[in-house]
């Protein structure tokens, strides 16, 4: 007893139970920390699981009360069928086609007018600058009266054109915060390379693609993924000026459900989901390979481009 009071009574005691304390709630932390990242994972993968299960149902399953999520009779056959109805591999050849095209574009022109904010003054460079963040803030809808108008009295409806030039203008599909990415980083730069490439003899359009855009790539690899995605997806500009369903999954699959009531005569809506869920599925499955291939080079390219938030 005189020896547990003496220990008590020492810093020995102290230091062991602030050693304790400490242990203790480093262990709540991470019980916390544990619970927080599954239960956000549940709301996040939960309904992604759902469809990806969902798609392999067979009529017996979707009327199954017991079947929540495996399948008992699990089948293949909403796949062939939804492969056939959106005429998948060549409507998706042509979606790759368009959403590439106009990424590439995207990621010059966005590059080019992000390192020209960056790097050189201009008259009303603040004023241009603040109508760059404005097309972040404002939206679509809020336009796309004048621009409907604008390109129909072109007569450049029911096609694609009305993207391209948007895009080759600076002011396609969230090009302001793809400019804002590109200003940031080219701002975080160090001048010190343009200024031995300048005294190299190099010029500038030479220091932007072969210095500037090289150092620049993990903004660009950031940009690149989120233009691929976004147009990849988009269906406000696709809707707005008519672009063909053949052009676009995003178009196909939102009219596959009706496509599904008309060409096989099902009418059981149930049924029709499943037809659906196979086709979403069909749908983000490139994206989802995109992701797996550059997902360490994006994450880094996120993390240096200072996106936040």
């Amino acid at each position: 007893m005189e020896k547990w009071r003496a220990f008590r009574n020492s810093p020995r005691y102290e230091d062991a139970k602030g050693g304790v304390v400490k242990k203790g709630k480093n262990l709540l932390m991470t019980i916390l920390q544990i619970i927080l990242i599954v239960g956000i994972s549940y709301v996040i993968l939960s309904p992604v699981i759902g469809i990806v299960a969902q798609s392999f149902f067979s009529d017996a399953d979707s009327a199954n009360p017991m079947v929540y999520t495996i399948p008992i009779e699990g089948t293949l056959e909403r796949y062939t069928t939804v492969i056939t109805q959106m005429d998948y591999f060549r409507t998706l050849s042509n979606t790759l086609i368009y959403t590439v095209a106009l990424t590439l574009i995207q990621v010059l022109i966005c590059s080019m007018v992000g390192y020209g904010f960056a790097r050189f003054d201009f008259p009303l460079k603040k004023l241009l600058f603040g109508c760059v963040v404005l097309m972040i803030v404002i939206p679509n809808h809020t336009i796309m009266l004048p621009q409907y108008m604008t390109f129909r009295s072109m007569g450049l409806m029911s096609e694609a054109t009305p993207m391209y030039i948007l895009t080759l203008f600076g002011t396609g599909l969230r090009a302001g915060l793809f400019i804002y990415i590109f200003n940031q980083f080219f701002r975080g730069l160090p001048k010190e390379i343009e200024e031995a490439a300048f005294v190299d003899g190099a010029g500038t359009w030479y220091t932007y693609f072969r210095i500037m855009l090289v150092n620049a790539m993990p903004a660009v690899i950031t940009v690149t993924v989120f233009s691929l995605v976004w147009q990849y997806t988009d269906s406000f500009y696709s809707q707005l000026f008519r672009i063909p369903t053949d052009m676009l999954l995003a178009k196909r699959l939102s009219t596959l459900q009706n496509n599904i009531s008309a060409n096989l005569k099902i009418m059981n809506v149930r049924i029709q989901r499943l037809y659906v869920d196979a086709g979403v599925v069909l749908t983000i499955l490139p994206l989802l390979i995109l992701y797996l291939l550059l997902q360490r080079r994006f994450i880094e390219g996120v993390e240096r481009s200072g996106i936040v938030g």
